[in-house]
């Protein structure tokens, strides 16, 4: 994977985080923790697979509980919680619709038809909804997020791996044409 290009926008030294006031003393000194800040394929792959899980969970702010469990697990803090993103405004219905619709197959229920639906701007309404889907949803969501949290780890570290062994195999070629050279000129 490209260092180069995360470490731009990491922290130079663990020391810089000494100075984030309130949030420091909350989570006190895990936060200075290197493991959550360093780039290889376990910390990576570990943050994907939070962020990907997490992104599937129909729950309100899910950066935070993706940076206590990166935290908790020392994974990497940023790659968890930008990947909560996956699940933004413009992905939800899609996301949410599909694991609904995987639940329902699952469960073997019949969907609820839009007809039977008859909105109303109100929180009773919405919770009300809720009440009727909340199975097939969670079901479908957890399913998804496992499956998604598990591509995610094997795809980072089948990716990282080939990287290195491509790179290995450069410095490998690059090495015999210097050799080659050098004999060539007759050193």
């Amino acid at each position: 994977m490209p260092k180069r290009f995360f470490r731009r926008y990491l922290p130079r030294d663990t020391g810089e985080l000494d100075q984030g006031g309130s949030l420091r003393r909350v989570i006190g000194r895990r936060l200075a923790d290197p493991n959550l800040w360093h780039l290889n394929r376990r910390s990576i792959s570990g943050g994907m697979a939070i962020g990907l899980f997490l992104a599937w969970m129909p729950i309100p702010f899910q950066m935070m509980p993706a940076a206590l469990i990166a935290i908790l697990l020392r994974m990497n803090l940023p790659t968890a919680v930008v990947l909560v993103w996956v699940s933004n405004p413009l992905t939800w219905g899609p996301m949410y619709w599909s694991a609904y619709r995987l639940g329902i197959w699952l469960l073997d229920r019949e969907p609820r038809a839009v007809e039977d639906l008859d909105f109303k701007p109100e929180t009773a309404w919405f919770f009300d909804e809720m009440l009727a889907i909340w199975q097939p949803l969670l079901l479908g969501c957890t399913l998804l997020a496992v499956i998604s949290a598990t591509a995610g780890y094997a795809l980072t570290r089948i990716v990282w791996r080939l990287h290195i062994v491509s790179w290995i195999a450069e410095r490998r070629r690059q090495r015999k044409r210097r050799i080659n050279r050098h004999r060539d000129r007759g050193g």
